[in-house]
């Protein structure tokens, strides 16, 4: 008889509170990396107290790279991988992001780096001796990618996953995994095997998902540089939450070979990997290394490597601080706004338009994913507890039709709330028939947005919320679940996005005022109540002083590269504003639950 889950679950903290007692002593007082031969003479005792990490975390993998092959003193592969497996440790005892711990392995990479570069005065790639963390569905050879259950606990990866290899050939150093939500659908981050990741600038809210431990552990300079995926947001809803830099690219652009995908074989919306880092340059860094880079297995992937782009000196973007879904926060709307203006000031031209029928973009995604009623991702929760935050995923597709119906009139009636009752109708199951027909919507809805937003304006690209919320409290997801189906609108039309932190939540700037109140849309009722309406409603100003707030920047398709330009456009016009590496202070949030 296989262990409870609880015993599984012990036994997987223990291995992991373990590994992190790595002894992350260097190997010997190393030699002044400009000496040559076997002369000692003029070496140096290196630094290695915590208080000397300081240098190495505020450098990006960038600067990291240069220090290292320039033989800067005392920039040596092991001591940059010491600094950040420490910082690391103090992101996971300040916010509980991290799952798989590989400390003893990446010292050993990085002392071989050491090693060859000493020999040979040459850096092995792009990326040598910067230390990697990836998010836990990645396989890494000899660890587990459990992502969350206690089913795959135990079971480590014989190999290593498409862009871990890339990784690797680049002179990267993988060194640990971080924490996503049971099944990767929520946007918070709590699994019963690794628990809740909170976010590093308030304990009391999430730190978004699915790749929610990736983005605290960067926020927290706990890593230069990592990688995660996004179906509907997961990459960009925590990097907007936790105040770093990402982007989703398109799904055809970085290899998904050597994951774990909990609905294998499903294309009504495609899975992305991407980047997330402190700065544009690590952005770029990424994808200038796994852009149509794959073995001959990834048959699917094109062979389109990062490409020069050049952008006009004036850019054109449309821009909306709100949607259809429900009105954004005053601390999102101010976002947007305040990103506006920075680019108006630089000369570029900024056009407010509307997103056409954005409730049937939202309408299409919510049917494609519950089709199969998310028969295959329940499949792997064995004996584990089922998380709150999939209470709606768990009802609302086996809801029998005439159920269904009276709730969505029960809604559209009493409520007030269309747009609501139309959810309600199309996040159920359907036949093969009605998932190639609503297939056949979205690829129609694709083209509609080309001739009415692209065509019809000539932007350049969108500027636009992340969410209309900048964090939420730990368990909102549970009744408020449809929240991220904002972001779900450029997986639909899978177009590349970035996302650069713009400003934080001010409790005097970001009051719900009679303006606000008064101003625009206020979309679905049901939504709207939840987040600002009643007793404890989840959005609070003054709770959520300084959580950062993030924008996307949109692009076209295949314009990837034309994104992560505009995304350097926009943090160059917004200027120092509190965001990158060393912005983070360990006293920002108290230790996690």
């Amino acid at each position: 008889m296989s262990p409870n889950w609880k015993k599984i679950v012990r036994a997987k903290q223990a291995e992991r509170t373990a590994r992190l007692k790595t002894d992350l002593t260097p190997s010997r007082m190393q030699r002044n990396p400009n000496t040559a031969g076997g002369d000692d003479s003029g070496s140096e005792t290196i630094n290695t107290s915590p208080s000397s990490d300081q240098k190495y975390l505020l450098a990006n993998a960038k600067q990291i790279v240069e220090h290292i092959k320039n033989g800067d003193n005392d920039w040596t592969s092991e001591r940059v991988l010491i600094a950040y497996a420490r910082q690391a440790i103090r992101a996971q005892d300040a916010t509980n992001c991290l799952t798989e711990v590989m400390f003893a392995e990446a010292l050993e990479e990085a002392r071989a780096l050491d090693r060859e570069f000493e020999r040979t005065r040459v850096i092995k790639g792009p990326l040598h001796g910067v230390p990697v963390s990836f998010k836990d569905l990645y396989r890494v050879k000899g660890y587990d990618y459990s992502v969350g259950f206690t089913t795959y606990c135990d079971k480590p990866s014989d190999e290593d996953g498409e862009l871990v290899s890339q990784v690797r050939a680049a002179g990267g150093i993988p060194f640990v995994k971080t924490n996503v939500p049971q099944t990767m659908l929520a946007y918070e981050c709590r699994n019963p095997v690794f628990g809740r990741t909170i976010n590093p600038w308030s304990s009391k809210h999430t730190s978004g998902g699915s790749s929610g431990g990736e983005a605290a552990l960067l926020a927290c300079d706990g890593s230069p540089i990592g990688f995660g995926s996004d179906i509907g947001g997961s990459l960009r809803i925590p990097t907007s939450y936790c105040g770093i830099y990402a982007i989703k690219p398109g799904h055809s652009r970085a290899s998904i070979r050597g994951s774990r995908e909990l609905a294998s074989g499903f294309e009504g919306v495609r899975l992305c990997m991407g980047p997330m880092g402190r700065s544009v340059d690590d952005i770029e860094l990424a994808c200038r290394l796994i852009f149509g880079q794959s073995t001959k297995l990834d048959i699917w992937l094109p062979p389109l490597p990062y490409k020069e782009v050049t952008i006009p000196v004036k850019l054109k973007f449309g821009y909306y601080k709100s949607d259809a879904l429900v009105r954004a926060s005053p601390a999102v709307q101010r976002a947007v706004q305040e990103t506006v203006e920075a680019l108006r000031r630089q000369g570029h031209e900024c056009v407010e338009f509307v997103v056409p029928d954005m409730i049937e973009a939202i309408r299409i995604f919510l049917g494609l994913i519950s089709a199969e009623k998310f028969k295959m991702m329940f499949a792997h929760l064995g004996q584990d507890p089922k998380d709150a935050s999939l209470l709606m995923a768990s009802v609302a597709p086996v809801l029998p039709a005439f159920l269904r119906h009276f709730v969505a009139w029960s809604v559209r009636t009493f409520l007030k709330d269309p747009i609501m009752s139309r959810l309600i109708l199309n996040f159920r199951g359907r036949s093969v028939h009605e998932f190639v027909a609503l297939a056949g919507a979205r690829d129609e809805y694709c083209r509609r947005f080309v001739r009415e937003v692209w065509e019809a304006y000539g932007f350049d690209g969108i500027i636009c919320p992340v969410q209309a919320m900048p964090s939420v409290p730990h368990g909102a997801s549970t009744h408020a679940g449809v929240l991220p189906a904002t972001t779900a609108l450029y997986n639909v039309v899978d177009h590349p996005i970035g996302v650069v932190p713009v400003t934080r939540v001010d409790q005097a700037k970001d009051q719900l005022t009679k303006s606000w109140e008064a101003s625009g849309n206020q979309g679905s009722p049901f939504i709207y109540s939840q987040l600002y309406e009643g007793k404890q409603p989840y959005y609070d100003a003054m709770a959520m002083h300084g959580i950062p707030v993030g924008v996307q920047i949109v692009g076209r398709h295949w314009e990837d590269e034309k994104v992560i330009k505009m995304m350097r456009v926009v943090d160059d016009a917004l200027g120092e504003r509190g965001f990158g590496p060393g912005s983070y202070s360990l006293t920002s949030t108290t230790k996690h639950d």
